[in-house]
């Protein structure tokens, strides 16, 4: 006898199913985190944008703090992702460097990274604030051995790396404040110009 197919979904299709509207939800939220603000932005206003209701979310995501941890882990999880791969690269420490930047130029002008440069600590409950933070010195920690591992190599030129850190880093930042996704650059361009700015310096030479 030849079986029908079932109607009901199967495990992996509800898993599948309920990582999309998790997903969904995160993107509305992050959106609007950007947008207005943590403290401006409601869960009543990110379920609207959605046509559900606050307790869906608190189904899939929790309450608003779990939700703003969720959408920064997603950034800083892209960030440390983007330096893992640069570290397997071939090349000098420059180049390796130079790949990494380019990525977290990048991922900083895109949602999740721009919640991460608009979040600030005090933004988080104390539970997930130190979680927060560890992840941020994971990402300054692998741009500094990236840096060391360029000067050892003589490509790239002597220097403070904890200095040259701060400075990359808060050159690279500043974009997710002012970047317009809808411009004529994309991010990706910017993050070219822009790195290549930093790597030649503005004085003639």
């Amino acid at each position: 006898m030849k079986l029908t197919a079932s109607p009901f979904p199967s495990p992996e299709e509800k898993r599948s199913t309920r990582a999309a509207k998790r997903d969904a939800v995160l993107r509305a939220a992050v959106q609007m985190f950007n947008e207005r603000g943590f403290h401006q932005t409601s869960l009543d206003d990110v379920a609207a944008s959605l046509g559900i209701s606050k307790p869906t979310i608190y189904h899939y995501l929790g309450n608003k703090d779990q939700v703003l941890l969720e959408c920064v882990k997603i950034g800083l999880g892209q960030l440390i992702a983007a330096a893992e791969e640069a570290r397997a690269h071939s090349g000098t420490g420059a180049d390796r460097l130079s790949a990494f930047l380019a990525r977290y130029a990048a991922i900083n002008m895109d949602d999740f990274g721009r919640c991460v440069i608009r979040t600030g600590d005090e933004a988080l409950a104390p539970e997930s604030r130190e979680r927060f933070r560890d992840l941020k010195r994971q990402i300054d920690s692998h741009m500094r051995n990236l840096i060391v591992e360029g000067i050892a190599d003589g490509s790239l030129a002597p220097c403070d790396p904890k200095l040259a850190a701060f400075t990359i880093a808060g050159a690279l930042n500043w974009p997710a404040r002012w970047h317009d996704p809808a411009g004529n650059e994309s991010a990706v361009d910017l993050a070219r110009q822009m790195i290549a700015l930093l790597s030649r310096g503005y004085l003639p030479r």
